[in-house]
Formats: structure tokens, C-alpha cells, sequence
């Protein structure tokens, strides 16, 4: 947090250092930074952008209530019960859930009624379990850690202006894009990973779906924006969907997510904007099955994913009017989930956290 304390206070001490401001910029100009796909550009404009985006689980949860440890193994069934080695109940249980994700994305206008967009995710995920010994009963065997990690799914397209771009000259205007892009399947689908058995054998297994880098399948990534400044404040909504198409190549398809946002910011200075967001997301199951997951674990078993949660997050976007660091821009958004009904059991969210740079030439 330090760090990020001090990028503000560079961004600030650059806009501050002049009676004047030289360039027709607001802080609010762009979205929260955990919203992406928010505006485009004019023809020949690049822009760049990095974002760090962390989130933290714990605990277990079966629709919106908590389960416990000791219930999830005496009381879930296996669904891989009656196979060979498998106990009747689950007996691994995830105690929680650390993802890093770091997102490299570009964005260049052809002309004024398209900008094409690309983005590379990097990401880190760290998952904590416990091991019940035997195949029955609540005696605790051991903990063990996967940390499986890798280039995620590329995704590239084009946002379209549906509705105008507000003139830099102005604090009024509306605006409203529409984005187009596709996911590939190029994160890996058979990550392994070690694991301790119930048997106090240490095995080398296929990581379950949600600890796999991508999808396995071509996604279609739609967004609808709009935005609205009035003098001090400014407000916008998004619909953002990630819709699966066919089956990978381990005989199964994420769940389709659909996001909804609405944000409020306020500019208490030309450089500076804080906002307000809440956040609504709906989740599908998994369809189908990977015959290499399998296990006593909750995370193995497809039914047990999905569902729905809701998201209040504030944030601050920083933008520097001139000097070295004219145009640079800096957002930090940070949330906690204050609704979540899950097709558990599954490890609970939370907080998150997204600290993004941007740069347009």
C-alpha cells in the first residue's frame, strides 16, 4: 500500500505544481478500474494498460449459509462414491483461496467508429485444503497447498461509439459503446498439482476446474456501456457477459457469467475522482466432466459451482495534467461481496482489490 500511496502522491504533485492545468483531461473520463471496456478512442490513438487484480476466499458456504469443516465430510456426499479408492463422502476441504491476476491490455482506433482491443491475463492461483484421514469421521490428517499458475485466455475485438464522445472541453455529455470480443483458448486446461489423500499418500493429480488458468473453449465476451457527466459527478452502467460456446477438449464448459454495474464518481478536482460501484454477477454451473478430476473434494464435482453474488467496491482514479507524467493514469478500486448464494459447497469471497495503469498517445 505504500507504493500505491506514493504513485498518488506523484500523479498529485505533478497536476499541482502549475497554476494551470495543460491538458483537456478529467480523472473521471475513465470508469472505476475494475471496469473494463469502458470507453474508446479517437483515430490514431493508442493506449496501453496494465491491472493488478487480487481476491481473497475463506470458508465454505452452501447457498447463503456457512457449513462447517466437520459437516461438509460427514454430511456431503462423494459424487465419485463407490469407485475405486473413493469414500462415501467428501474428505478434502478447501479452507481458502488467494488469486493474482495481472492483465496487459491495448487498445488502437483505426478510425473514429472503432477501437480494437487485446488483452493478455497472467495469473496466480494459491488454494489451501485440509485432509480428513480414513474414509469416515472428522480426524484431521494434514494440510497441503497447490499453487498452479500460467498465461491465461487472449481475448481481442473492437468497442464501438453507439452514442457520441463527450468533448474534452466539457463536463456534460453522454456516451454509450458497445464491445465485441472473443476469448481464446489458450490458458491451460491440465494443470497438475500435488495432493494429500485421506490414505496419507502424497498424489499427483489434475488440478479441479477452478484452479485451471483458461476456459478450453472459444468465448464470446459482449459489453454495453454507458456514461454520463454532469458538471462535478458522473455515473455509468455495463452489462458484461462471457458466454461459452461447444465443449473443450476434457469433455466439459465453464458456466456462463453475466456482470452487471452501475458507479457513481464525483471530481473534487480535475486530477482526482473517487467513486462508488456495486456490482451484480451471475454465474452458471459447469456442464459436463473432466474424467481426470476426480476425488473427494467439493472443488471436483461440477455441481458444486456457480451462483450469484453481489459486490460494493470504492475506488479512486488519479490523472496527471502535465509534466512528466501528463496523461498517465492511476485507479485503485477495492471491494467486498455483501451477498452470495452459491451452489456449494465453495470456498466464500472475501475482498478484491484492482490497481490499474493507463496511457494513451
Amino acid at each position: 500500500m505504500k507504493n500505491l500511496a506514493f504513485a498518488g502522491a506523484m500523479i498529485a504533485s505533478c497536476t499541482l505544481a502549475s497554476p494551470a492545468f495543460a491538458h483537456n483531461v478529467r480523472a473521471d473520463d475513465h470508469a472505476p478500474i475494475g471496469v473494463s471496456a469502458d470507453h474508446t478512442h479517437k483515430k490514431g490513438e493508442v493506449m496501453f494498460s496494465l491491472r493488478y487484480m487480487h481476491m481473497e476466499m475463506s470458508g465454505n458456504q452452501v447457498g447463503t449459509d456457512g457449513i462447517s469443516n466437520d459437516a461438509i465430510v460427514t454430511t456431503i456426499p462423494n459424487r465419485f462414491a463407490g469407485m475405486p479408492m473413493q469414500p462415501p463422502t467428501l474428505r478434502l476441504v478447501p479452507q481458502s483461496m488467494a488469486k493474482d491476476m495481472v492483465m496487459l491490455g491495448a487498445m488502437y482506433s483505426p478510425a473514429d467508429w472503432i477501437t480494437l482491443v487485446a488483452m493478455l491475463p497472467y495469473s496466480e492461483r494459491e488454494s489451501n485444503i485440509t485432509t480428513y484421514a480414513g474414509p469416515t469421521g472428522s480426524t484431521v490428517l494434514g494440510d497441503f497447498q497447490t499453487n498452479p499458475k500460467g498465461i491465461g485466455d487472449i481475448s481481442a475485438g473492437a468497442i464501438f461509439p453507439l452514442l457520441g464522445q463527450k468533448p474534452a472541453t466539457s463536463d456534460t455529455g453522454t456516451e454509450l459503446n458497445l464491445r465485441a470480443v472473443v476469448g481464446m483458448p489458450t490458458g491451460s486446461i491440465n494443470e497438475t498439482g500435488q495432493t494429500l489423500s485421506p490414505m496419507n499418500m502424497q498424489m499427483t493429480m489434475t488440478m479441479p476446474y477452478g484452479m485451471q488458468s483458461g476456459s478450453g473453449t472459444w468465448d464470446l465476451m459482449p459489453a454495453l456501456t454507458l456514461k454520463q457527466w454532469a458538471g462535478k459527478w458522473s455515473f455509468g452502467a455495463q452489462y458484461a457477459g462471457t458466454i461459452r460456446t461447444g465443449t473443450n477438449d476434457n469433455g466439459y464448459r465453464l458456466g456462463d457469467v453475466h456482470e452487471g454495474s452501475l458507479w457513481a464518481s464525483y471530481l473534487p478536482a480535475q486530477w482526482i475522482s473517487l467513486s462508488g460501484r456495486v456490482r451484480a454477477q451471475s454465474t452458471g454451473r459447469i456442464d459436463g466432466l473432466n474424467p481426470n478430476v476426480m476425488g473427494p473434494v467439493q472443488t471436483a464435482n461440477p455441481d458444486f459451482s456457480g451462483g450469484e453474488r453481489v459486490d460494493l467496491l470504492g475506488g479512486v482514479n488519479f490523472v496527471a495534467t502535465h509534466g512528466a507524467l501528463a496523461g498517465h493514469r492511476l485507479g485503485i478500486e477495492l471491494g467486498a461481496p455483501v451477498y452470495q448464494n452459491i451452489n456449494g459447497p465453495q470456498v466464500t469471497g472475501d475482498w478484491m482489490l484492482t490497481v490499474g495503469w493507463q496511457k494513451a498517445f
